[in-house]
């Protein structure tokens, strides 16, 4: 079995070292001399060196030995505890916030510890390596074996008062925004980052927070609670009749006062279905107080990022530049679109944000002062996010009374406040903050890093001086010290036109973001946009070189949820109105965050520049790729970036690219041809499915039933699975139970629909991603029942039965050709019907993975031989790089029933490739591992030349 320590290559970046130290600096930041008097420039040498110290008598002497202990103090780690958890729905989204901090924090001068708080309130101190899991599921069963369990939340808060300097938490929703951790914070004396437990209490009921921002001088949205037996419904109605709505008809929002961002948000019409949905919400336990508001008929939504840059005593609150929400109604069928949980958090068209909002200047400027006032007003600390409406002129609802909102285009309402902001990758706080200059390690440590200035005790962390600091692991390089070592330039790819794009999407920008702390790395996103659909059907190569675009992306443009998100921002970046309003825009944020921010000694300066993204043809993108010596990191799944086109492209102007080669590639595509490739195996024990394969035509032309009666009739059974021919893991892929479900199936290609609906077959099933265009040939296999997995959600145990004693895993392969790593299998869970959906594959919040294989379903030998099986079939398919296989596998005899070969795997953030490099002695962290990756793409160049 190949050693996966033998693939640690250059993965730690070079440390540089000062002319004036002995120990590291940080290579990022350049030493600020030319801002130091000669004096103070003396002052750090003497600090550094020792200069004269032997001969200048006792008085140097005592001098020395302050400088030691100052040195000593400089070398001093910030150590920052992140909570995450929570009982709340959002759960999961506060693991993606954690492993964000993790992420971008950690640096040499600080240490970031993760604790983990379930939904009974326990708290647990959790590996990092727990962090980058899917959902909390993936780890709640084996808590007690793998965390240090705290016997009470008061042990948890003592624990942190010893163990860490200050706390970071990113519990969203109750116990996190409420007050209730920092509550029990405060009783120790523990520094936090955000708001005071008093105001997080106050900002967090959205009906109190409206009445407070009433007395504050706002304008606000009318609304009423619901709390219980203490309403009734005729006083609902007469709120409605207060505010000019139809009793039967009128339209409002309902949602909880206190769950946080989005859970439990609905429209309702007219009295009884407000009552009715409001008490649903309070029997359903997600809260007993429920508000019901004025729906904002032609209104346009927005959120603004406030950021504190005052001294720690005086708030200083700034607004970033605010996104506007624009929803999608999807062809009229979707009267009451909301920015709800789902489409706040998962990858969707349904939704795009415009950064700054495309609203009159006034607006903006409003948007901007109102939330840094509010932010003050209320008593907020460090960073928050505000979310509100912009009324057009004339408004829907009448305002009188001179209150904050009033412009001439129209009224600007706050409505929401949330004490703890979302920090996913592509959240709004990183958005915002890298349109004015600010990467995701710097507005995390400026947070940080001013809330350690509200605490006397951590006031030397605030005023350490910036060349000190450190940059953390994923900080765009300065690259101050170019001369000393060449930087390579690496171009990462994703996008595309499949069903899989916006998982490209998640997969590229986490493998930029992790590259990029490479000092001797410089990483420019790519995205690739969606091919002409003449390439598509005829597959003309040179056709595919000349007219499909990839754009060169700036830092800020990356940041989006979805690539026709990204592809828009590019051209409205590209037309010089827009431009030079977003220019002139973020200079004026820019001067606001100065005011404050160049006062704090940590300040190292803005380090996102501003840049125009830069569209080429493919042809032109390899030839530029192979000027500038660059490597391609594909993250393109299925399409052209996993059938060896873009492989064979790239080879043939020789540009390094990582993963397999075009041969390996084309065969794993094709899931025929990756049977064929493997049928010889059979005495070995790997095993294949046999298949059918039919014309899209004919499935047309031909009766259904026929069809149906054929193929039950060939595999002797009555359930069956189909997918396409060519195509990336779980798109259209399906488990059809009669000749109904092929109808449904057929008619489905037939009309070429993006997506076939929940539950539209027998069984129960998610949201399933149709190829477009439809795919020529299709596959039918038998479908492979296995043991049913289940975690139970109140005991949090595995629920296994084992009957069949086959399990589906997914195995990572990592290597160079002929001597591929077996990574250690995942089991994935399945939580909405018989086949895994992309969702529960690749996106943080979905899905439960077991990684590696529980003892109690696998036993370690017949883990040995499953692993050894999976580097057969790589070898055999002769992969190289990277890559993933699904498949069955006896849990007794480790024998592997192979699905399919995925050459360009999911690369998200909480994918199973990173759990199962986690999972390695040692672990391998996401950024150890990309740029393992990127080095083996490099070596496998450098053998070929």
């Amino acid at each position: 079995m190949a050693s996966l320590s033998a693939l640690h290559l250059h993965t730690t970046p070079l440390r540089r070292r000062s002319p004036l130290s002995s120990h590291p600096l940080p290579s990022s930041i350049s030493l600020p001399f030319s801002s130091l008097s000669h004096s103070e420039f003396i002052t750090i040498a003497c600090r550094h060196r020792r200069i004269g110290a032997q001969s200048i008598g006792t008085e140097i002497d005592v001098e020395r030995k302050t400088f030691e202990e100052e040195e000593e103090e400089e070398r001093r780690v910030l150590r920052v505890g992140v909570v995450c958890g929570g009982p709340s729905a959002e759960r999961g989204i506060s693991l993606n916030s954690a492993r964000s901090v993790l992420d971008h924090l950690q640096s040499d001068y600080m240490r970031v510890s993760c604790y983990y708080v379930d939904t009974e309130l326990n708290a647990f101190g959790i590996s990092p390596a727990q962090v980058y899991s899917n959902t909390p599921g993936d780890f709640d069963f084996k808590l007690g074996s793998l965390a240090r369990g705290f016997p009470s939340l008061s042990d948890f808060a003592e624990h942190l008062a010893a163990s860490v300097d200050i706390v970071f938490p990113v519990i969203h929703g109750r116990f996190g925004e409420d007050g209730g951790l920092q509550e029990i914070l405060e009783k120790l004396e523990v520094p936090y980052v955000g708001t005071r437990s008093n105001e997080c209490r106050t900002a967090f009921d959205k009906y109190e927070a409206s009445l407070e921002l009433d007395r504050r001088g706002f304008f606000t949205v009318p609304s009423f609670i619901v709390k219980g037996s203490e309403s009734n419904e005729s006083s609902l109605a007469v709120w409605f009749q207060q505010n000019q709505l139809d009793t039967r008809a009128g339209k409002v929002v309902v949602k909880p006062a206190r769950a946080g961002s989005s859970i439990g948000v609905t429209v309702a019409y007219g009295v009884a279905d407000a009552f009715k949905k409001a008490h649903e919400i309070i029997s359903e336990g997600i809260d007993d107080k429920v508000l019901v508001e004025i729906f904002l008929d032609g209104g346009r939504e927005f959120t603004a990022i406030v950021l504190d840059v005052g001294n720690g005593v005086d708030c200083q609150p700034v607004a970033l530049l605010p996104t506007e929400v624009e929803l999608q109604v999807d062809d009229g069928r979707e009267q009451d679109v909301i920015f709800n949980y789902r489409r706040k958090y998962l990858p969707t068209q349904q939704v795009s944000y415009h950064t700054p909002p495309r609203f009159p200047l006034d607006v903006i400027a409003s948007i901007r002062e109102g939330a840094s006032r509010l932010f003050e007003r209320l008593g907020l600390c460090d960073f928050a996010r505000i979310d509100g409406w912009f009324l057009p002129s004339p408004a829907p609802l009448s305002f009188s009374g001179q209150k904050f909102g009033r412009t001439n285009s129209g009224f600007v309402l706050f409505t929401d406040i949330n004490l703890i902001s979302g920090m996913e990758q592509t959240s709004f706080l990183f958005q915002q903050a890298s349109k004015v200059g600010l990467s995701h390690p710097t507005i995390l440590r400026s947070v940080v890093l001013h809330a350690c200035k509200r605490f006397h005790n951590l006031f030397f962390y605030a005023d350490k001086p910036r060349y000190l600091l450190g940059r953390s692991n994923n900080s765009p390089s300065k690259r101050s010290f170019q001369h000393e070592k060449p930087v390579r330039k690496v171009f990462v790819i994703f996008g595309g036109d499949t069903s899989e794009r916006q998982v490209s999407l998640m997969s590229g920008t986490n493998v930029w973001l992790n590259l990029q702390g490479f000092e001797d790395l410089e990483v420019i996103p790519c995205l690739l946009a969606p091919t002409t659909s003449l390439y598509k059907e005829k597959g003309d190569k040179e056709l595919c070189m000349s007219s499909t675009s990839i754009w060169n992306l700036p830092y800020s443009l990356a940041l989006r949820h979805t690539t026709e998100e990204v592809l828009t921002a590019c051209i409205e970046a590209s037309e010089p109105v827009q431009a030079a309003v977003s220019s002139e825009l973020r200079k004026q944020v820019m001067n606001d965050l100065l005011i404050g921010l160049r006062e704090q000694q940590w300040f190292s300066g803005f380090d996102v520049s501003e840049e125009q993204a830069v569209r080429y043809s493919l042809k032109e993108w390899i030839k530029l790729a192979k000027l500038v010596q660059a490597t391609v990191f594909i993250a393109v799944h299925g399409g052209i970036g996993e059938d060896g086109t873009l492989q064979s492209l790239l080879e043939a102007e020789g540009v390094p690219y990582t993963g397999p080669g075009v041969q390996a590639s084309e065969v794993c595509m094709d899931k025929v041809a990756t049977s064929l490739a493997l049928k010889h195996l059979s005495d070995f024990g790997v095993l294949t499915i046999n298949k059918e394969v039919q014309r899209m035509e004919d499935l047309i032309a031909m009766p259904i039933s026929h069809i149906w009666s054929e193929l039950t009739s060939k595999f002797q059974c009555q359930s069956i699975c189909v997918k396409p021919a060519r195509d990336g893991c779980s798109t259209g892929v399906a488990r059809l139970c009669g000749v109904e479900d092929l109808r449904v199936y057929v008619k489905a290609l037939q009309d070429r629909l993006l997506r076939i609906p929940p539950n539209s077959f027998s069984m129960a099933h998610g949201t399933i991603e149709m190829p477009n265009p439809p795919p020529k040939h299709l596959i039918f296999e038998s479908f492979i029942e296995t043991d049913e997995i289940k975690v139970s959600s109140k005991s949090h145990q595995l629920i296994w039965e084992g009957k069949s004693r086959w399990v589906e895993v997914t195995v990572g392969v990592i290597g160079k050709c002929g001597s591929m790593h077996a990574l250690s299998p995942s089991i994935t869970v399945k939580e909405s019907g018989e086949v895994l959906s992309l969702e529960e594959k690749f996106q943080g919040g979905t899905g439960i993975n077991l990684t590696p294989p529980p003892a109690s379903i696998m036993r370690e030998e017949a883990l040995k031989k499953c692993k050894q099986r999976i580097e057969l079939i790589a070898d055999t398919l002769q992969l190289e790089g990277f890559s993933r296989i699904d498949a069955f596998v006896n849990v007794d005899s480790g024998e592997v029933l192979v699905i399919e070969v995925n050459t360009v795997p999911g690369m998200t953030p909480s994918t199973v490739l990173i759990h199962q490099a986690l999972a390695e002695q040692p672990p391998m962290y996401p950024r150890q591992f990309f740029r393992t990756l990127l080095d083996l793409a490099s070596e496998r160049s450098v053998f070929k030349s």
